[in-house]
């Protein structure tokens, strides 16, 4: 019995932290049992089918996986609960890390343009490059809104680099991860439609 007991003790010390991050109801951390189903990000635009004519490499554009904080490099839905704290939604998860996701879907909304090839998180030598950082895809509780918040730095095949910040909110979703994920999907589309139009 005391070997368990030991175990049970250690995974008491470790659990500890962890239950500060919650919101009433909605949110849960740690879990066990997988989700019913998971969430994506899914491109209003749709590039077109067939092969793209030869190119030099100065014309394409490689959008890379933004970079994020350890907050957000995790597959669970996050919710902002007050300007120094973070949580998660209850059993509701994305298929793939939400920087990943919103790289493929800014990477489908740029080849459906047809101005340039667009590939994804290759060297790219003397090609343009996309990437930056996700500082927010989630739940602010404090507005009930699903945010979204991208610095987007362009660097340019000429040396020349461009930064902007892109910031999409949705008002009024529920804290639930159903709602949550197609208010996001509503976000980040709008979001690379933007930045689509800034790239030019």
């Amino acid at each position: 019995m005391k070997g368990p007991q030991m175990s049970k003790a250690k995974l008491l010390r470790w659990a500890a932290p962890l239950a500060l991050m919650t919101l009433g109801a909605c949110v849960s951390i740690g879990g066990g049992k997988s989700p019913a189903q998971l969430y994506t990000l899914t491109s209003n635009a749709k590039a077109p089918q067939g092969t793209q004519a030869a190119f030099k490499p100065a014309d394409t554009l490689v959008v890379a996986e933004p970079d994020t904080d350890r907050g957000l490099a995790t597959a669970r839905m996050v919710v902002q609960v007050n300007p120094t704290a973070i949580a998660y939604m209850k059993d509701s998860f994305w298929v793939e890390r939400p920087a990943r996701l919103l790289r493929n879907l800014l990477a489908e909304d740029l080849r459906a343009t047809g101005k340039r090839p667009v590939t994804l998180d290759e060297d790219g030598t003397g090609a343009t490059r996309l990437d930056g950082r996700l500082l927010a895809m989630g739940y602010d509780a404090h507005s009930h809104s699903a945010v979204i918040r991208y610095d987007a730095v362009l660097h340019h095949a000429n040396g020349e680099v461009t930064m902007h910040r892109f910031e999409v909110t949705e008002p009024d979703v529920s804290p639930n991860g159903g709602d949550l994920a197609q208010a996001l999907n509503r976000a980040a589309n709008t979001l690379a439609g933007q930045v689509a139009e800034w790239i030019g």
